[in-house]
């Protein structure tokens, strides 16, 4: 499949008036519906169209209640960037996964919640592992010092 990159191109320009807006927002939102089959191939995403569809509803909802007309044509501006970006295949799968907080193959805690816990997490793996090689070992227990 080809690239190009000006297929999904679209110029910026801002909304003359709220009906304008909302046509230009229902376009995009119509757009982003129609590719997911696609996207889905693309990269190979093991979730049903069902659920790709309604998180992308889930982003727009998110910006519903915008109510100043200049905010509303940079997020089309992003939108139509992130879609261009999306379609010419310039994302990774780890990119359109983490969409997915709930079914990401990565899991949602990566980091501890505060630096002691990370510590102590740490040093019981560490003592965890040289109280296995000393019992495989067949050595007799000795404190670690």
């Amino acid at each position: 499949m080809p690239i190009t990159p000006t297929k999904y191109a679209i110029t910026t320009r801002q909304s003359a008036n709220w009906d304008d807006a909302k046509r230009r927002v229902f376009a995009l939102y119509r757009r982003w519906l129609r590719s997911t089959p696609e996207m889905q191939s693309m990269y190979s995403v093991p979730l049903p169209i069902s659920v790709i569809r309604t998180r992308i509803r889930q982003e727009f909802e998110r910006n519903r209640f915008v109510n100043k007309l200049n905010v509303v044509d940079v997020l089309l501006t992003k939108g139509h960037a992130d879609y261009q970006e999306t379609m010419n295949f310039w994302r990774q799968t780890t990119h359109m996964m983490s969409y997915f907080n709930e079914e990401s193959f990565r899991g949602a805690k990566r980091l501890p919640s505060s630096f002691i816990d990370g510590f102590l997490q740490y040093s019981s793996l560490i003592l965890g592992s040289q109280l296995r090689r000393v019992i495989t070992k067949g050595i007799s227990c000795q404190p670690f010092l």
